[in-house]
């Protein structure tokens, strides 16, 4: 599989033994670090992040012992390229790493991703490309061709394993050649195998407490890419492209799509702009999300990148007729605010602030302005098939700021 992976990514190597992708970004920071150190560039300490990257990257940066710089976007949401020309002037030798989500976390593919890379490399620094969104990217672009020199990949998403939930994953770290020496090592006999590379006093011991990381799960993309082949792999990369483009088209003119590539079209996500509308009608970006519940969906990404957006990012495996559901649903919803807007209801008072609704809120007394089977059965569900949500909106912003302990006092246990 570690084969396979190299012939994906266009790395030279790879190390499964990260746990998770942020394991996997650790892991591959600290090669960098420890390649500049094998060189005698003690002062390289700096890494530009851009302003888009996913907050895991910044994380990772701090603890392989980087200084963070933030580098900005432009409006179309990709690095902003006369900035980062800036920012590595003013910092010159002691440029270590950019790290660089492609396609980007704003949904679009980064059209100058290989100068960005030269420039980088002009510099001294290493390239770490995140592969949070390789399922853009699988047999269409290798990140080890076009520039960069250390990757994680997250099997866990891209390669079939579940995403999320705390677990368990796999985060592999890929590298091009010069960067292979300092891979993790094997845990317990440094001195052996390919796990052994880079175990020196400059190198990267082991990030997990396995040579293999989840050995256990493996066999799941293993199988995976054997069963899909490469005809299927690109397949499904087109297929998460084209959804992503054809939720953007569905639903364009309902709500703004804030970020496109220079032809219009975004790649494996993209986001809606709810600002504008809470801004005219109160409604606002929680208001939607908790309205999906109703329509038997959790919501797409909230406010991330992008306070007050959706990031709206369908799998390669949904069907067309999922996808519609959903652009259904969001297009109803979309209704329902032009309703607040009109004024048929007070926003205070609208299906939208008072979801999800319960079946015990439907079932006593109805004193709502809008009918009850609209809150219940919204436009194109299915009341054999209804999801009903079982609590109603918590105050979010109040149990953030307000811990509340319901652990008994110790003095309880003692005579139980």
């Amino acid at each position: 599989m570690e084969g396979w992976l190299c012939e994906i990514t266009g790395y030279d190597a790879i190390s499964v033994q990260p746990n998770a992708g942020s394991q996997g970004e650790f892991a591959g920071l600290l090669a960098i670090a420890a390649y500049h150190r094998s060189r005698g560039d003690l002062q390289r300490d700096v890494c530009l992040i851009p302003s888009s990257a996913h907050g895991t990257n910044a994380a990772s940066a701090v603890m392989a012992g980087m200084r963070v710089v933030v580098v900005g976007c432009d409006d179309q949401g990709n690095v902003d390229v006369a900035e980062l020309k800036s920012k590595i002037a003013e910092n010159s030798d002691r440029i270590a790493a950019l790290m660089i989500t492609y396609p980007s976390t704003h949904g679009v593919f980064e059209s100058a991703v290989s100068d960005i890379c030269a420039m980088i490399h002009d510099a001294g620094g290493q390239v770490y490309v995140d592969g949070a969104n390789l399922n853009a990217l699988v047999g269409l672009a290798k990140p080890g061709k076009f520039g960069a020199d250390v990757s994680h990949l997250n099997l866990h998403k891209t390669f079939c394993i579940p995403h999320g939930g705390g677990g368990p994953g796999v985060g592999p770290v890929g590298v091009r050649a010069h960067l292979a020496p300092f891979l993790p090592s094997h845990p317990l006999r440094p001195d052996a195998g390919p796990r052994g590379r880079g175990f020196e006093a400059d190198g990267v011991g082991p990030i997990s407490g396995a040579p293999w990381g989840s050995a256990g799960i493996l066999p799941i993309p293993w199988m995976y890419i054997r069963m899909m082949g490469a005809e299927g792999l690109v397949a499904a990369t087109e297929v998460a492209i084209l959804s992503a483009n054809y939720v953007a088209a569905r639903l364009r003119e309902h709500y703004p799509v804030l970020y496109t590539g220079e032809n219009g079209f975004v790649a494996h996500e993209c986001i809606l702009d709810i600002r504008t509308i809470t801004k005219e009608t109160g409604v606002t970006v929680d208001d939607i999300a908790k309205r999906l519940m109703d329509y038997g969906f959790h919501a797409p990404t909230m406010s991330f990148p992008v306070a007050g957006t959706l990031m709206v990012e369908p799998t390669e495996s949904e069907s067309l007729a999922e996808l519609d559901r959903f652009c259904d649903a969001m297009i109803a919803i979309r209704g329902e605010i032009d309703a607040v807007a009109a004024g048929t209801w007070p926003v205070e008072e609208s299906p939208l602030r008072n979801a999800p609704h319960t079946a015990m809120s439907l079932a006593g007394a109805w004193d709502k302005p809008y009918d009850r089977m609209l809150a219940a059965f919204p436009p194109g569900v299915d009341p054999s098939r209804k999801y009903w949500p079982p609590v109603r909106r918590i105050d979010g912003a109040y149990g953030d700021r307000n811990l509340v302990c319901s652990c008994p006092d110790p003095r309880a246990f003692e005579n139980a």
